[in-house]
């Protein structure tokens, strides 16, 4: 099941060709313009369903509000720093990068920095430029037997780790994700931070830029370092401190560095890149034909992999998508919606809403819960939020109505009656709570029970419905088809409770919605319609 449908992307930037050749292949018209301006963007961004980006393109909040058909931002490239991806979220945008696109080309340029800053390689080459044969001023070290800290033990840095290995260097690395016993397999043996830089004749940062990688190496960090320690960075500028970086090459804490990337690109302040002892590139990580066709490619096939149902790749921001490609997830998406939306009309008058519980009940739904939470709060949120909800942004929508969301499984209840798979969903609000239990017959959602109340038949959750609390009475079914033939609708089907006394709830399908429910709210304690 594809999560949306695109059928005009705009891209932005210089992407290799293939990438244009393969939306088009896949019938998505493909509009290409460069070097728009933030206000040229704004402009065009709102006829367009998806748009595609390298780096240079700065999609802000204010793009992203201006873009009201867009649903997909694809990133032909790692890491989506020039992206809002928290307003594209609240706005049920999906943002995807290609991760595995420049991994080889990034690693090649980091080995090539760290070889060029143990041998003085381009200075050197200046310095002949000059004409200049000072072979004692380049005096430089072997990479042999030293160590080199990796941080960040992605794919680059695993393939960092395998190059630099050939030259006979010790790999040491931190990483908080990679498990160590992971990280051995490379020959990368993991350690804190703290033991890290003590230790480490070279160090090359590969992390993604997050608060908590910003100034990863400092002025502390650099005071932790061998006195003369070099370090390179083709990640992210801003996660080595370019002022703590620049004290250090100037005190002879560190020997020297070879960096791709900087906090402002191109950088405003030149003290770094003159220094004698930094070796710099204008951010050339990805900067090869293979990796720009690689990544061209990679997101162009992502994203008709995504539209054709097949696989969801490098969303960084829709984890709960990835579920939607089995077999039958359309059918739960859809009974977590109805079941959200009958909530919603059953519950009209007591929002706002506090909690949502849903339970799944099954070993077949143990790794649904995510998926069905995230289906029922787009049912319960529809047409009540600004951004229109949809399995992307609807749990950060709640999250900002102050309505908690939670999930939890039974997988062997015990109980030979709850053998199906039943999805149970119970919201509270002003201190009242509703529940209503679903499950999945065939292809179709069905209802099974409304507040306490089984249905004789399971309720089929489509087209119109009319639902209603009253006392059980065989006077129900003929006194509100009465009610629903005045209006001149057509009941198509009735469900009773299961129960013979009490308050019980129906539900009446019909083949249009009733224009005025108070003949009905006469005859009942409740009433309320939807349309599924």
């Amino acid at each position: 099941m594809a999560p949306v449908s695109i059928r005009r992307i705009l891209i932005s930037e210089s992407v290799d060709p293939c990438c244009k050749q393969i939306l088009q292949d896949n019938g998505i018209q493909v509009t290409e313009k460069q070097t728009m301006t933030k206000d040229e963007l704004i402009g065009e961004i709102k006829d367009f369903d998806g748009l595609v980006v390298r780096s240079a393109t700065k999609v802000t909040a204010e793009i992203i509000d201006a873009a009201v058909n867009l649903k997909i931002i694809g990133r032909a490239g790692t890491g989506v720093d020039n992206v809002d991806v928290d307003a594209a979220t609240k706005r049920g945008i999906i943002v995807m990068n290609t991760p595995s696109g420049n991994t080889i080309s990034a690693a090649e340029l980091t080995c090539a920095l760290l070889i060029s800053l143990s041998r003085h390689v381009p200075q050197a080459t200046m310095s002949m430029k000059a004409g200049k044969w000072d072979r004692k001023k380049f005096m430089g070290a072997e990479l042999y037997g030293k160590i080199l800290g990796i941080v960040g033990l992605g794919r680059i840095g695993k393939e960092v780790a395998a190059r630099m290995q050939s030259f006979g260097m010790k790999t040491i690395g931190y990483d908080p994700i990679t498990p160590p016993e992971i990280s051995a397999t490379w020959g990368v043996e993991q350690m804190s931070l703290e033991e890290l830089w003590p230790k480490c004749d070279y160090i090359t940062v590969h992390t993604p830029l997050m608060p908590s990688t910003t100034g990863l190496l400092n002025d502390s960090s650099f005071a932790q370092c061998k006195r003369g320690v070099k370090v390179v960075n083709c990640a992210r500028g801003g996660i080595i401190d370019e002022p703590a970086l620049l004290r250090a090459l100037e005190s002879g804490q560190c020997g020297g560095a070879g960096l791709d990337v900087f906090v402002e690109e191109p950088p405003k302040d030149w003290a770094l890149v003159n220094h004698p002892n930094v070796i710099s590139c204008p951010h050339l990580g990805a900067s090869t034909k293979e990796a720009q066709a690689r990544c061209g490619r990679d997101i162009a096939l992502q994203i008709v992999d995504m539209l054709q149902g097949k696989a969801l790749v490098g969303a960084v921001n829709a984890q709960v998508l990835a579920s939607t490609f089995s077999a039958d997830s359309h059918k739960w998406i859809q009974l977590g919606e109805a079941l959200g939306l009958v909530l919603r009309s059953c519950s009209a008058s007591k929002q706002p809403y506090s909690q949502v519980q849903i339970t799944t009940i099954g070993e077949r739904l143990k790794s649904c819960g995510g998926l069905l939470g995230s289906a029922v709060m787009v049912g319960l949120l529809k047409d009540s939020a600004r951004n229109r909800p949809n399995l992307v942004n609807v749990l950060s929508l709640a999250q900002e109505a102050g309505i908690t969301v939670t999930t939890d499984n039974i997988s062997d209840s015990g109980d030979q009656a709850l053998a199906q798979s039943i999805c149970v969903v119970e919201i509270s609000a002003n201190g009242m709570s509703c529940k209503a239990i679903g499950s999945v017959h065939g292809e179709a959602p069905v209802l099974l029970e409304l507040n306490g109340c089984p249905f004789r038949q399971p309720v089929p959750l489509s087209g119109n419905l009319l639902l209603f609390r009253a006392p059980a009475s065989p006077q129900n079914l003929p006194n509100i088809a009465g009610v629903v033939a005045a209006a001149g609708v057509g009941a198509e089907w009735f469900s009773a409770s299961a129960a013979s006394s009490g308050d019980q709830w129906y539900c009446v399908g019909m083949s249009a919605p009733l224009g005025d429910l108070g003949s009905v709210k006469r005859l009942v304690k409740e009433a309320t319609q939807l349309h599924v």
